[in-house]
This record gives structure tokens, sequence and C-alpha cells, in this order.
């Protein structure tokens, strides 16, 4: 499994991906924090805004798909994307992920 962060502006357009990519069968589970604070320097000047997080969760043969469609469809012209591979996941959730990849968990 592997498990890919990106940040929105606003809650309406993390909640629109999240559910697109899902409903897709792109990642399993996506899940909505925030806001949360960000600090970065953009064109040379500091910046500081309020951003939503997205946790997605899919399964390794997903993964170009969903990364694909995430920069695709990202209202940002240089969209945070980083992935990592979860080196430990449960075995039930594992099994209802490659089960049920567009069911969300009980």
């Amino acid at each position: 499994m592997f498990i890919a962060w990106t940040t929105l502006a606003t809650r309406a357009d993390a909640e629109k991906l999240a559910a697109e990519v899902v409903s897709l069968g792109l990642a399993v589970c996506v899940q909505v924090e925030g806001p949360i604070v960000s600090f970065y320097t953009w064109q040379g000047r500091p910046e500081r805004s309020e951003e939503f997080r997205l946790c997605l969760k899919c399964l390794p043969d997903k993964l170009s798909a969903l990364e694909t469609h995430v920069l695709d469809h990202h209202p940002y012209d240089t969209p945070e994307w980083i992935v990592v591979r979860a080196d430990r996941v449960g075995e039930k959730y594992l099994s209802w992920a490659g089960v049920n990849p567009t069911k969300l968990p009980l």
C-alpha cells in the first residue's frame, strides 16, 4: 500500500478531489484534514496559508493512475505530491482494501 499527500486551498476542493479518486477506484480511502497552516516560499516571498490536506491510500497497481488524476485535476500550479510506501499495514485493512477498493471502511 502507498500513502500520498497533497494540499488544497479550500475544503470544497479537497472533498471534491477525495470523492473523485475514491469513486474512480484510484484510492481506497482518502482523509481530509484541516485546516492546517502551511509556511513556504513562493516566487521568492515567504507565504503563510490555510490549506486542507488529503491523505490518500492506494494499492500499488493504482498509484500511477492516482498520481496522474490528482496532478491533472489539481488547482495549484505546483501541487504538493508526496508518496511513501507503507512498510506495515494491518492484515484486515489490507485485505479490505484489496477486496473493496471503492467502499469506505466500517
